[in-house]
């Protein structure tokens, strides 16, 4: 197991800032009395659900990415840079769910390591295939 422990812990910090999306979107259902199955209602609501959603959409880039980048560069690296996403999400999430335009600083917080993981990942494997790196 090694040093991948610390990207596990990682991605089940992920994991548990999408579940604390969902849980408030359903907390907002609530509040707002929006019968399921529909997800319009009040704006304020709109937000719950939006953070909730928008989280989901980008957890399916950022954990593949974190994975992949923990095989094909370093399971500390990769650790240490995906500890942004959880920590911008969150801020993303509690951001939107005040205010929309409260969201950005969040979101620009948590999209810089889905982009390191992709690219470097990709790069990483392209330097193995070639040999260059072990």
């Amino acid at each position: 197991m090694g040093n991948y422990v610390y990207p596990g812990m990682v991605s089940s910090l992920a994991l548990l800032v999408y579940y604390f999306t969902l849980l408030r979107s359903g907390m907002a259902r609530g509040k707002y009395k929006v019968v399921a199955p529909s997800h319009s209602g009040p704006p304020e609501y709109e937000c719950y659900v939006r953070a909730h959603q928008n989280t989901l959409e980008h957890l399916a880039l950022f954990l593949p990415g974190l994975w992949l980048f923990s095989f094909a560069v370093n399971p500390l690296w990769a650790a240490g840079i995906g500890l942004l996403w959880p920590a911008g999400r969150l801020w993303y999430a509690l951001g939107y769910t005040t205010a929309p335009e409260k969201r950005v600083p969040g979101l620009l917080m948590s999209m810089p390591p889905i982009y390191i993981f992709v690219l470097g990942s990709l790069i990483g494997f392209a330097l193995k295939a070639l040999k260059i790196i072990a």
